[in-house]
């Protein structure tokens, strides 16, 4: 059992025939126009963990990128990127593969801009991270950027809402998806989560999540990027968009030196 198991039961709003994944798309698409000066144009775009490249498609709509390549571990996603292209008027040479987006350095060429959209960082434990933040910046051509968008579950989960040892993660027409806490790892920092469908209680997978702050991943950003910002969610006003960190200028000496 794994992510990829569980991904079939979870809707993430990102398949292009869901109408709602439709709406999602405009509104990453919005936030990407309203930032569209700061960022590279006509250029290459790599869409990492990108599952059915629904923000890739979008930014790469925002800045007239004559590449998209969308990179995720999950193959019938990708499959459905070309979608998104259609939907989105727009034809940039099209490349999917693959793969961890912590090894994407070594999958994909040069590229101008890198994102990691929907709230993908949980997944990945402080070491993956580190990886992660080193291999965007080695596909980054020297002016390139990196954004991630995301939340801070340290407040938003740990504080104010309370770590909640059963949860109902989601409902579908015949069953309830639902989730169960199962352990920590104190080494790598991560929650280990059991999710079920209910009624029957059958077990899908166990999945490991990290709960970030913002400061934690800015700050490890900063290790391999010369400049950072955050842009938050009350300051950009983009419904459905959370908050977004953005790094500049990669650092591409120090990524080569910690990968080797």
């Amino acid at each position: 059992m794994s992510l990829q198991e569980l991904y079939r039961y979870i809707n993430w709003r990102m398949d292009p025939e869901d109408e709602r994944a439709g709406e999602r798309f405009s509104r990453i698409a919005e936030f990407f126009e309203s930032i569209s000066d700061e960022l590279p144009h006509e250029g290459k775009v790599l869409d990492l963990c990108a599952g059915t490249g629904i923000a890739g498609a979008a930014l790469a709509k925002a800045t007239n990128a004559k590449l998209l390549t969308v990179l995720d571990a999950r193959k019938e996603d990708l499959e459905k990127a070309g979608e998104w292209l259609k939907i989105a008027g727009i034809s940039p040479k099209l490349r999917t593969v693959q793969g961890d987006a912590r090894e994407a350095a070594s999958l994909v060429g040069e590229h101008d801009i890198a994102v990691l959209w929907g709230y993908t960082m949980p997944h990945f434990d402080p070491f993956d991270a580190v990886k992660l933040f080193a291999n965007a910046a080695l596909t980054l051509s020297n002016d390139g950027i990196f954004m991630i968008e995301d939340g801070d579950r340290v407040y938003g989960i740990l504080y104010r809402a309370g770590y909640r040892k059963f949860l109902i993660e989601g409902r579908r027409e015949n069953c309830t998806i639902a989730s169960m806490h199962e352990g920590y790892d104190v080494v790598r920092g991560t929650f280990k989560r059991g999710y079920y469908i209910l009624p029957g209680f059958k077990k899908i997978s166990t999945v490991e999540f990290h709960y970030w702050d913002i400061a934690t991943q800015l700050a490890i950003g900063s290790v391999f990027f010369g400049e950072y910002k955050l842009i938050r969610r009350n300051d950009h006003r983009v419904e459905g968009v959370g908050d977004v960190l953005i790094f500049k200028k990669p650092k591409r000496k120090i990524a080569e030196l910690l990968l080797e």
